[in-house]
């Protein structure tokens, strides 16, 4: 009989992890399980980025309206609908869930849990995400898997969890062929404009969140305009330090040279167009932006966290797939932009390497085999 699995997330775009979730439910409904998508938010809340993408492709998925906060009678609505759908695995992909179902005991759920982390964030003391991050903690030793994207991420997570035998590592894979075929699709008029006037076009990819180091992005490519003043810098994506981002880059005197334009989903189109992705990262696992730029042929400059520096290749300094700099290191970020800037052997050397490595390891079917296992334990 198919294993039934209802994924569970909150979703605020369609980054890393979804489009992570949307591969493995593609690859899934192929072995022949039948995997759900429940995508949570609060009432009244519009259709998510996600849900959207997900009826494009035509995988399962259900929309799903809650009150906020640690709703734990919403939960349990949630296992109810579960179980009275047949569902014998909840598949968790973030902190919400991971305590709104963690704090229910097993022996109450009725059903195993397990969960994917696909970053973790130390935060603050005393703050709200603390708190949070508190829990999750505790919930996370209520699972009957933990799944990790790299290995790295073992050094980022509880002691006392790393160290368990339900620990997983599976890195997340991509539909390489599918990537590309995206990477020819046209452009939207605000991208083919801004292209138009400016050479080279740096490009940032994910959430506007403190751990992706656009400050930083935005910081290097004022000093990058002192020798490219045709330069350009296109930062896909959303959240709560737009506003300070946008402020930043008028104080340094580049905004007018600076896209955000919010979500947008055919990202490989952009890759295609663009000179340099930069991946400015403070703390990462292993990002599905990374993969797709390697999979488009884009050249890479990133920071050496999570899974990153080993996925280019990185062996004693030397990288093969991209421009690999130590974290929080500005000088050698700008460095390492102005090399693959100007120097055309390294951006062909690193772009060709890097295509051959993402469809030779990190295909999206060795990931759905490795989630298949887990499953199989989990439910054993």
């Amino acid at each position: 009989m198919a294993i039934k699995v209802l994924h569970l997330i909150d979703s605020g775009g369609l980054y890393g992890a979804e489009k992570m979730l949307l591969t493995l439910v593609s690859e899934q409904i192929k072995q022949g399980l039948a995997p759900m998508i429940l995508s949570a938010g609060e009432p009244e809340q519009p259709e998510k980025p996600l849900e959207t993408e997900a009826k494009h492709l035509g995988l399962p998925i259900t929309p799903w309206r809650m009150k906020p906060g640690f709703n734990l009678m919403g939960a349990k609505d949630i296992i109810r609908w579960a179980k009275s759908n047949g569902f014998q695995l909840l598949h968790s992909h973030g902190y919400k869930f991971n305590v709104l179902m963690g704090l229910w005991p097993e022996s109450l759920r009725s059903l195993p849990l397990i969960t994917t982390l696909h970053g973790y964030i130390k935060a603050p003391r005393f703050t709200k995400s603390w708190l949070y991050e508190s829990v999750d903690r505790f919930a996370l030793n209520q699972m009957r898997a933990v799944v990790l994207v790299s290995e790295a991420m073992k050094q980022q997570i509880p002691a006392g969890v790393a160290q368990s035998e339900r620990i997983a590592v599976i890195p997340n894979g991509l539909d390489v062929e599918a990537v590309r075929e995206k990477a020819q699709s046209p452009l939207s008029e605000i991208f083919r404009e801004f292209f138009d006037m400016h050479s080279p076009v740096l490009l940032g990819v994910g959430r506007l969140s403190p751990e992706k180091g656009f400050d930083r992005l935005i910081q290097a490519f004022s000093c990058v305009r002192e020798d490219h003043p045709n330069a350009g810098l296109i930062i896909i994506g959303e959240g709560a330090m737009r506003a300070e981002l946008v402020g930043q880059a008028e104080k340094t005197n580049v905004l007018p040279d600076v896209l955000l334009p919010g979500y947008y989903d055919e990202v490989p189109a952009v890759m295609s167009n663009a000179n340099i992705i930069c991946m400015p990262s403070r703390t990462e696992g292993l990002p599905i932006t990374l993969l797709e730029a390697m999979a488009t042929g884009i050249p890479i400059v990133a920071t050496n966290v999570g899974e990153i520096g080993r996925v280019l290749g990185q062996t004693r300094g030397l990288v093969k797939g991209g421009v690999v700099v130590p974290a929080e290191d500005d000088a050698a970020l700008l460095e390492g932009i102005h090399e693959m800037i100007s120097n055309r052997d390294t951006q062909n050397a690193a772009t060709a390497w890097a295509r051959e490595r993402v469809q030779a390891a990190y295909s999206s079917e060795a990931m759905a085999d490795q989630y298949l296992a887990v499953y199989q334990q989990a439910l054993g």
